[in-house]
This record gives structure tokens, sequence and C-alpha cells, in this order.
């Protein structure tokens, strides 16, 4: 839930000129230029990915350099529940993006055929003339971790750590639409930032429903975790739609337009489409017959603490932490396994950040020695749970199948 924070009465915060440098631009073009820390072995066939660290990124997993698509080192997420902003994964679609932004002339131009009153929104106005709140909320990659599909799909092939928790504070998107006049024909609102097509793919421009645009959770944000949010993150503003998939957190948020149809542009058709039926899938192989936007996350659960193939003390008290996440409805139980899900047990729920975020679970358990197969699964308020059996789609998106973790009690 969102909280309501005192509105700034005081100046605003300097605005200053932003830009990742020229020798960070060159990063963007090859990992080769960006400080260079260590390779890792993700665990699917031609899984070696190099770190690199990237303008105010530590070292990250580099999928592509251009356009960046940087992924989080999954035990950063065994560190706490909010990610570090310098652990952030990074997801670009269009190989332009933005290298210098200037605050100080910043704005955001909100219109479009479906509102009376358009106008010009600037940065400094935005964090000073609104009534600014904060959520705690979770941003998930529609592909995370399309490499664990079977059989493969096409499209990054990532882990489980294109995600990550933050604080966001920003302005609701209501707040700034109702200025505009929205008519009563307002169907959809589009969203686009400055970040430009050069190989293909057309400006990177998402849409929500006006009724969802305006619900009073999704957010025009300006910071994260208590700072300005990364550039290679959107700098100086981005979209927040808490609950939904990464696709619709639009970076460096542009435009803003009202409409009185449904927006058919490519990232919306033939993009970021699953199957049109309860479970958004089909048959391995196949293709469906109907499909939809992506929407809401479904219900995920992942052990942080142990890695497969990890080695542990038998016959002591053994530890073990992890994560669960919905789209908003609530995770209120986590269970384990530590058979292969033979036998089943409660975890234990940790504190309650919101009902966006990452919500921590411990379990123990004094393990005999020999091979464990350790599994969690959860369960949100409305019954909502994990596949025990992966499901598939030709997208390769919201993969939520109940994990294992393979580990050895000597």
């Amino acid at each position: 839930m969102t909280r309501d924070r005192s509105r700034r009465t005081g100046a605003p915060d300097p605005m200053r000129r932003r830009m990742l440098g020229a020798a960070a631009v060159g990063a963007l073009v090859s990992p080769a230029l960006a400080r260079a820390a260590d390779t890792v072995t993700l665990p699917f066939v031609n899984g070696e990915r190099r770190l690199a660290a990237y303008p105010e990124k530590r070292p990250l997993i580099v999928l592509t350099s251009r356009p960046p698509q940087l992924e989080t080192p999954f035990g950063v997420f065994d560190d706490g529940m909010i990610t570090p902003n310098d652990a952030f994964f990074v997801r670009y679609h269009n190989a332009g993006i933005p290298t210098t932004i200037d605050a100080d002339g910043y704005v955001i131009r909100i219109g479009g055929a479906s509102v009376d009153k358009p106008y010009e929104l600037k940065l400094a106005d935005l964090k000073t003339k609104f009534k600014s709140v904060e959520i705690v909320a979770v941003n998930q990659c529609s592909g995370n971790s399309r490499g664990m599909f079977n059989p493969r799909v096409t499209g990054g092939q990532l882990y489980n750590g294109a995600m990550g928790n933050a604080r966001w504070v920003g302005v609701p998107l209501k707040d700034i639409l109702a200025q505009a006049a929205p008519k009563a024909d307002a169907k959809q609102v589009t969203f686009n930032g400055l970040d430009t097509a050069i190989f293909g793919g057309g400006d990177f421009v998402k849409a929500l429903d006006i009724s969802h645009a305006m619900d009073g959770e999704v957010m025009v944000a300006y910071q994260m975790n208590g700072a300005d949010i990364p550039f290679l993150n959107g700098y100086p503003v981005k979209l927040v739609v808490p609950g939904y998939y990464g696709t619709y957190w639009v970076k460096h948020l542009s435009d803003i337009h009202v409409i009185p149809n449904e927006f058919d542009g490519f990232w919306m058709k033939p993009a970021y489409r699953v199957p049109d039926n309860a479970c958004a899938c089909v048959a391995p192989g196949t293709a469906p017959t109907a499909t939809r936007p992506i929407g809401r996350f479904t219900v995920r659960s992942f052990v942080t603490s142990l890695q497969n193939g990890a080695s542990v003390p038998a016959g002591v008290p053994l530890t073990v932490r992890g994560i669960a996440f919905d789209s908003g409805i609530g995770v209120n139980e986590v269970a384990w396994s530590a058979d292969g899900g033979a036998t089943w047990r409660e975890a234990k729920l940790g504190e309650d950040l919101g009902r966006y975020s990452f919500r921590p679970f411990t379990f123990g358990f004094v393990p005999a020695a020999g091979d464990l197969d350790i599994r969690v699964r959860a369960w949100n308020r409305a019954g909502e749970s994990q596949a025990l059996d992966a499901l598939w789609q030709p997208g390769g998106y919201m993969r939520n199948v109940v994990e294992s973790v393979k580990v050895r009690a000597a």
C-alpha cells in the first residue's frame, strides 16, 4: 500500500545535468570497456556470463551490452528485502538510450486526444507541487527466469535475477492526469520515454487502461531507495506500476497521452503477449490460439541462502532463508520441503513491508547425511500458488514453478 508523505515546502533540490560520460557510453557499447570483475555460469546451456560494473552499478551479470541488459547476481537477494540501487537489474529494449539528461530543463508532456487541458510538467514542479507518496514494490522483468524454460524459447536467457524490490517515492499518476482533465471517452493512457529504436521494433510505448492508470497506485517516481533513480534504471522519472511486470515501468518518462481507443503499437501488440487462458500457457512447442497483453505477476518464492550444489553440515541445525511475492494480493503462507515435495511444513514469515514487496521467510531443520532436495511454495490471500510442474509459453514469460535447490549434507 502507498503512504502519504508531507509536501515539500522548502526550496527544490538542486537541479543538475546528469550524464554517463564518454567512457561510460563506450561501456554501454562494449562490456570490455566496463570495469570487469569476473564470470559466472548460470544453470542452463550456454549460461556463461561476464560480470561487469556499469555506471552507478556494482558488477552485474551482462546479458547484452547494446541495449544494456544487466541481471542481479542472485546472492544479493539474501542480503535484505530492499535491493540496493547499485545492484538493481537493468533492462532496455532499444539501443538508442539517452546519455545526458538536463534535469533542470526536464519536462513530461501530458496530452492526447482525450484530455481537455494538455500541459507540460517540469521536474521541479513534480517534486514540489504535488503530494508525494511512497510504496515498496517489486519490479520484475516479464522474462525473468526465461533461461530455465524447457523446451528453450527465444529471447534473453535470464536466470532468476531480473527482479528487485525498492522503496519508490513519487506522485500518483491520477493526480497528474487530473490536471489534464481527461474526457469521458478516455479509454487508455500511453507512456513513452527518451530511449529510441536503432535496430527495429519502434519507439518503446506502453499502455494502461484508464481505470488502471487512475487507481491511485500507479506512480510517476523520482526517487528510489532514498536517492535519485539510477541513470540506467530511468533517471529522472520512471513509471511505477505495482504488481505488474516491468515492461510497463517506462524509464526516462517523457510523454503521457490519454487516448479514446485501445493502443496497438508494437510493444503492446504483437510484443509482450501471453496465451489468453487461465494458466497463460500452452503445450510445449505449440502456439496459442489467442493472446492478451501480459499483466500481473504470478506468485513466486525462492530460497536465497542456499545455492544448488552447496554442501551443509549433517546433524547440525540449518536455518534456511528465502523471499516470496505476488501481484499485490499479499503472500500469507509459505511451505517448505526437504525431500523433493514428498512432505511439506510451514515456514515462518518475516516482516511485511507492504503487499507489493518481497516477503521474507525462514525455516529450520537438522539435516541427516545425504542428498537434499529443498523446495518452497508460496500462497497469497486469494489462495493462488505456484505450479508444481513448469508451465510453458512461447514468449518465456511468467515462470513461477516451485524451484528445486539440491544440496548435500555431510
